[in-house]
Parts: structure tokens; C-alpha cells; sequence
């Protein structure tokens, strides 16, 4: 299989581009160098693009390994034919290649295979020349025997052969396969007399073409927890007629009547049962795909959340009876203080958790409350906002964040290492803290697809979710960059080239020599070598390095071309301590001339250019900011029309949930977004964006709310 002109075709690229790509990949460079330091090879494939072009490879790599196995396994049989070899070279997908070995994959004992054992399988071919006038009776006769007591028990088992040759022709299954897709229906039944979130499936149909991903993944969990009976409709005699006319001869014969018979059979007994749980299958793997991407999009949005720099927090971890958890956290991280009140019910120690909090407040300099949103999070939200009320000297403001996965990381085994005097829910209150601060340093602890923003991920392929996930997490620490004397063993796990074993060995080497001065001290980390460092230099940043290009991503491998890019547009070293714009004086010497006389590409010369503009810059501050508030609203406060500005927390395939300082997020439905027509809802926000919205409806009994982001006629 010719990989290069395949992906090329598929990925509309240039060949030389999926070329150059797929040698660094097969090289061992990882996705985040190639996509920021290989440019002018790639032709500035980014992130996303390599990463679809590397799973598009391996899929393809995968087929083509799978056809030279099943060329083989039909070669030892002596049943491979230049047609076939050729059919099994040019199938596109790994269901087609399996359509052409079915005929030849050994099989259980079947009805066919126990015909063929008792010697009818030359009745069978006899049967399927379908001659005018061979008397099927009269040829069945010759086949009976003490296995086979009768013509009508001759006929049978030849036609049970019919059946099984036709429901193992790839090109009827294929075909077959595209009908059911094309025009079947998805049918679902339950009992709507019991109460369940699958109560709207019950009595529900629709086309297998237009059924939503989001709709697949929720019947086969209705499905498996027996709420749900589900089955695909088609219309049976159509395609039966389909098959017909592939094997039946156009003279009527007795012998057609019954191969016509062994079709209806081949229908009913193989080729359905099969074909619909393919089709299903199909459904269940392009919905996981699509919620993937829907998860991968809104991890990256909340990872690259902008941080809350130089504010000195108080994280808290909201509950009822066993008290609130408080950590309060300087502006690099590290915990000054923690206690826990009980503001809540059952006890309600209001006054008493005021005197602590304020005091804690006013000893460390607090600026910001950062409240978990799970349990006893409304009340504890309320509590705040009327100590914000009652004392607007300390100007203090508060936002919720999602502690989705705090727990799971304060009973984790790193949790236990980095604060081992501090029991469970202390460790989350500090976690809680730090996700306000650093969203992408904190978040990088806990394994992705904990982290909340995704929906049935305990119903998707977990390799492929854990993998997906994983990409995005390395794409986002790289495309900040990392101090390498500050970071965490786990955010430098994911810099690209490493891993947590070389991550340990840096923070450990750090303890022992102080801080690092210089890139290129890194080959002195033990299990650290030449590859791994090119994969990792550019993206780990020396704040305060008297060397400026240490603080920006520029690559050591480019170190001379910057400083030439300096020197021809009349800076040194020191001028670009405070950051240069060179846009102009690159601009009137040309770009194109520079890059040869640097021996550099025109790309990386226009990101050096970008970096030395602003060195040590975060990409983050540009997106929007978290939104801090002083107030709080209950859902009884709400009414139609009220406008108000919210922050999207999460996105599906229908819709976005949008924190609106109410306990409970509203929903913006997907026809809710805009005026004109959305495919998906991420065509229109993405996780973190700061949005208008107005209520349309309340349900204070089933706490839920229903936004809009189109603007009413008569808002409130």
C-alpha cells in the first residue's frame, strides 16, 4: 500500500509534506517538535493535523499488515485467486477485508458445514447453476444415504450451503451493508411507566443516517442497563430483492425457486443478525469518535484557561456535615494555612467559621476565594458572598471552579507525596485552590478524562479516549511552555521528549544542584540524552537566565540564527531582554533574503521574531479571563428574560452549559446559540468563553435552567 499518496488523497497535503511528516514521526519525534520546530518540512502542519495524520497511519499500517496476513491464510488454503489478491490489496477499510476473508475463516460447525461433511455440497453447486431443466428432486435423490434419509433432507442441507455462500459474499454483505446504513432505522422500546433517564427512548425511531451521536451513546446505555430494547428496521423484501438480483439467473428454473428460498434464509438466520450489529457497532464507534473530539476540544479550552497570577487564594472544599475544608495558597502555589468551619448545615457555625475565614484573610493578604462546585457548593457560595457583603474593605472577590477529579487526585499516591501531613480533603481544598491560579499546572495531576468536561466517557474505547486525551494535555504544556525551575514532576511529564521517570530525575537533580541556569545543563539529568533534548529544550523556559532566548521558545538549535536576526536589524542580546518588535526592519530587508543569509527557514525566523517580541510570554493571557464575582443569585432569583454574562463549562453535542453564578449551570440548546443555523456548538463557543446570555425557563423542581444566547424582544 502506498501510505504517502493515500494519506495525501485523504488528508488533501501536499505529498511531500506526508512525506517529511511521517519520516520524523517514524524518526521518533514527537508531535508538539514536529508541529514547532519543523515547519518548513511539514509546512506548518499543526498539532492537530499531525496527530491526525500519525492515527490515520497507524490505522492504514494496521489494514495493510491485516492484508498481507489474510492473503496468506487464503494462500495456505490454495484458494487465492489474482482477483482476490487483488480485491484484498485495494480494500479501504478493515470491515471489507474482513467481508473477503469471511468465506475463507474457519468457522464453528454450522448447518453448511454439516451438509458439506454428509456430501452435498455438489447438490449445492448443482442447485446454484440454476439449469432450466435440472429437476432438483431428481439430481437430490442421488445424495441420499444414511446420513441424509431423503430428497427433502438433501435439499435442505444443500440449501443451508446456499445459505452460508451467500451470506459470506463480500459484495452482497457490502452492499447490504450500505442499504441498511442508508435507509434503516434505529427503533428503540421501554416501559414509560418506570421513571429513568431513558424515559424519552422509550416509543423513539430514527433514521440510522441522521441519528446524533449523543442519542447512540445514550440508548446503548439504556440498552445495557435493560431499560431499553433496540433494534434496526429495515424493509426485509427490498433487500432480499437486492440479493436477488445478484444470484439469481434471469430464466425461471425450480432450481432459482430454491436458491431464491436460501436467500430469504441467508437473510433471516445470517446475513441481518450480522449486518445489524455491525451497523450498530458503527454507530456506537462514529459517536465515540465524535464525543472524543467534543471532550479533546473542551480539555484544551480548560486547560489553557488563563492563570490568576500574583493573587494569594483560599480554596474551598464545600460540605455538610464533616465541615468545609480551607488551604490558602501563596501566588506560586505553596500552602500558608489551612482549617476547616462548618458554615453549613447540619451545624451552621456561621459566626464562628466568619471569625476564622477573616482572620485568615487579613494574615495572608487572601484576594480570592476559590469555591469547589460538588456538594454543599451553593450554600458555601452564599456564605462568601455575604461575608464579601458584610466586609467590602477586605475586597475580596470569589469564582467556583470545577472539582471534578480533586478527589480523585487527593487519594492518589503524588497527592500523598507533595503534602503527606494533610489528610484527603485538605489536599483537595489546596487542589481546588490551584486550579484558579494555574489551571493547566494543576489540572496535568489528575488523569484527563476525570477532569469533567466530556460526557459517556465510561462508554467509550478507554485506550483510545486515554490516548486522545493525553495528546491534547502535551499539546497544551507545550504550547504554554514550562518554567523548568518551577514545575512539578507531572507538568514535566508531559514535555515533549520526556516522561515521568526523566520528570522525577529533573526535579530531583533541581533539589540537589539548585536551580538550572541553562538549557543545556539538562543533558547532565540522568537518563536524559541528545534526543530527548532537542524533543524538550525549546519548550522549557529559565526566567530571570541572563541569556534572554533561554525565557522563550526559541530552540537552542536556532540560537545562532536569533542572534543574527538581532544583529541584521541592528539589536544585540540585551536589547531584547525588555522585548523587540523586528516586524519592520525584517520587512524591508525581506524575509526570504534574511533566511538565507541566516541559513535558517522563513518560519522558524518569523517565530523567532514572534518570541523575541515579548519574551517569556503566556499564550493564555490573550483568551478570556476567569470571571471573579462579589454576589451570589439563587435559581429562585431567576426569571424569564434576565441577562446575564456567564462562563461556558462545558460542551455536548446539543448544547453548552454555562455557569451563570447559580449553583446549577443553565443550558444553551444548540438552536439557542445563534440565529442562523449551527452544526455543532463548537462553532460557536468553546470552554471558558465569557458569554451573554438571558434565562428563557426554570425548573426549580428538576433544577434546571434553560438559556439562550439569542437576544429576546423584550428582555427583562
Amino acid at each position: 500500500m502506498d501510505f504517502i499518496k493515500r494519506l495525501s488523497d485523504e488528508l488533501h497535503l501536499a505529498p511531500v509534506r506526508v512525506e517529511a511528516a511521517v519520516r520524523l514521526i517514524d524518526e521518533g519525534n514527537t508531535i508538539p517538535f514536529i508541529a514547532r520546530y519543523r515547519k518548513e518540512m511539514t509546512g506548518a502542519l499543526d498539532d492537530t493535523e499531525l496527530r491526525d495524520l500519525s492515527e490515520r497511519l497507524s490505522y492504514l499500517r494496521a489494514l495493510g499488515k491485516r492484508a498481507d496476513e489474510v492473503a496468506s491464510l487464503i494462500e495456505a488454503q490454495g484458494a487465492l485467486s489474482p482477483e482476490l489478491a487483488s480485491s484484498i490489496r485495494e480494500a479501504e477499510t478493515l470491515a471489507a477485508l474482513e467481508d473477503l476473508y469471511r468465506p475463507y475463516r474457519p468457522k464453528r460447525r454450522t448447518r453448511a458445514s454439516i451438509a458439506k461433511e454428509r456430501g452435498l455440497l455438489p447438490l449445492a453447486d448443482i442447485l446454484w447453476e440454476q439449469f432450466p431443466k435440472t429437476d432438483p428432486k431428481a439430481e437430490a435423490a442421488r445424495f441420499t444415504g444414511e446420513e441424509v434419509p431423503d430428497t427433502e433432507a438433501a435439499l435442505a442441507g444443500a440449501m443451508d450451503i446456499l445459505a452460508e455462500r451467500i451470506a459470506d459474499d463480500a459484495d452482497i454483505r457490502g452492499r447490504l451493508r450500505k442499504q441498511i446504513e442508508s435507509s434503516g432505522t434505529v427503533v428503540c422500546e421501554g416501559d414509560a411507566s418506570k421513571e429513568s433517564v431513558y424515559s424519552g427512548y422509550c416509543d423513539f425511531s430514527e433514521e440510522v443516517r441522521r441519528i446524533a451521536g449523543h442519542r447512540v451513546l445514550a440508548i446503548d446505555r439504556g440498552e445495557r442497563e435493560e431499560f431499553l430494547k433496540v433494534h434496526i428496521r429495515v424493509d426485509a423484501e427490498k433487500l432480499c430483492r437486492e440479493i436477488d438480483g445478484r444470484v439469481l439467473a434471469r430464466r425461471p428454473s425450480k432450481c432459482g425457486e430454491l436458491v431464491a428460498l436460501a436467500v430469504r434464509d441467508a437473510w433471516a438466520r445470517l446475513l441481518f443478525p450480522s449486518l445489524e450489529r455491525e451497523v450498530r457497532a458503527g454507530l456506537t464507534e462514529r459517536a465515540a469518535k465524535g464525543a472524543i473530539r467534543v471532550f479533546k476540544e473542551n480539555l484544551h479550552q480548560l486547560l489553557l484557561t488563563p492563570p490568576l497570577r500574583g493573587q494569594t487564594v483560599m480554596g474551598l472544599d464545600p460540605a455538610y456535615r464533616t465541615g468545609c475544608k480551607i488551604a490558602v495558597v501563596d501566588p506560586t502555589g505553596k500552602v500558608l494555612d489551612t482549617a476547616v468551619v462548618y458554615p453549613t448545615p447540619p451545624q451552621n457555625k456561621k459566626e464562628e467559621a466568619r471569625r476564622v475565614l477573616t482572620g485568615l484573610i487579613e494574615r495572608h493578604g487572601v484576594t480570592v476565594v476559590s469555591i469547589g462546585n460538588g456538594t454543599a457548593s451553593g450554600e458555601s457560595e452564599q456564605f462568601i458572598a455575604e461575608l464579601i457583603a458584610a466586609r467590602p474593605e477586605l475586597g475580596l472577590s470569589y469564582a467556583v471552579v470545577s472539582e471534578a477529579g480533586a478527589s480523585v487526585y487527593s487519594a492518589s499516591k503524588l497527592a500523598a507525596e507533595e503534602f503527606p501531613q494533610f489528610d484527603l480533603t485538605l489536599r483537595s481544598a489546596v487542589s481546588i485552590a490551584r486550579r484558579l491560579q494555574d489551571p493547566l499546572a494543576e489540572l496535568v495531576k489528575i488523569e484527563p478524562k476525570a477532569i469533567g468536561v466530556g460526557q459517556y466517557q465510561h462508554d467509550m474505547p478507554q485506550k483510545e479516549l486515554s490516548e486522545s486525551l493525553e495528546g491534547v494535555v502535551e499539546d497544551c504544556v507545550n504550547a504554554v511552555g514550562v518554567d523548568l525551575n518551577t514545575a512539578s514532576a507531572s507538568l514535566l511529564g508531559y514535555v515533549a521528549g520526556l516522561g515521568k521517570a526523566v520528570a522525577k530525575n529533573i526535579v530531583a537533580y533541581r533539589e540537589e544542584n539548585g536551580v538550572f541556569r541553562s538549557r543545556t545543563e539538562l543533558l547532565k539529568v540522568p537518563k536524559l540524552g541528545k534526543k530527548a533534548f532537542e524533543q524538550c529544550a525549546g519548550f522549557l523556559r529559565i526566567p530571570g537566565s541572563p541569556d534572554v532566548l533561554e525565557n522563550t521558545g526559541v530552540h537552542p538549535e536556532s540560537y545562532a540564527a536569533a542572534r543574527g536576526l538581532l544583529a541584521a536589524c541592528g539589536y544585540d542580546e540585551a536589547d531584547a531582554s525588555g522585548g523587540v518588535d523586528l516586524s519592520e526592519k525584517m520587512k524591508e530587508q525581506g524575509l526570504s533574503r534574511l533566511a538565507e543569509k541566516l541559513g535558517a527557514g522563513e518560519m522558524t525566523l518569523a517565530d523567532i521574531a514572534q518570541e523575541l517580541k515579548k519574551p517569556g510570554r503566556d499564550m493564555r493571557e490573550s483568551l478570556p479571563a476567569p470571571v471573579l464575582r462579589t454576589s451570589v443569585l439563587s435559581i429562585g432569583d431567576l426569571i424569564p428574560g434576565m441577562e446575564l454574562t456567564g462562563t461556558v463549562r462545558n460542551i455536548i453535542d446539543f448544547g453548552a452549559f454555562v455557569d451563570i453564578g447559580v449553583h446549577q449551570d443553565g443550558l444553551v440548546h444548540i438552536s439557542q446559540m445563534s440565529n442562523r443555523f449551527v452544526r455543532h456548538p463548537l462553532d460557536v463557543v468553546r470552554v471558558g468563553d465569557v458569554v451573554k446570555v438571558w434565562v428563557l425557563a426554570v425548573d426549580e423542581s428538576r433544577k434546571r435552567i434553560s438559556l439562550t444566547m439569542k437576544k429576546p424582544e423584550n428582555p427583562a
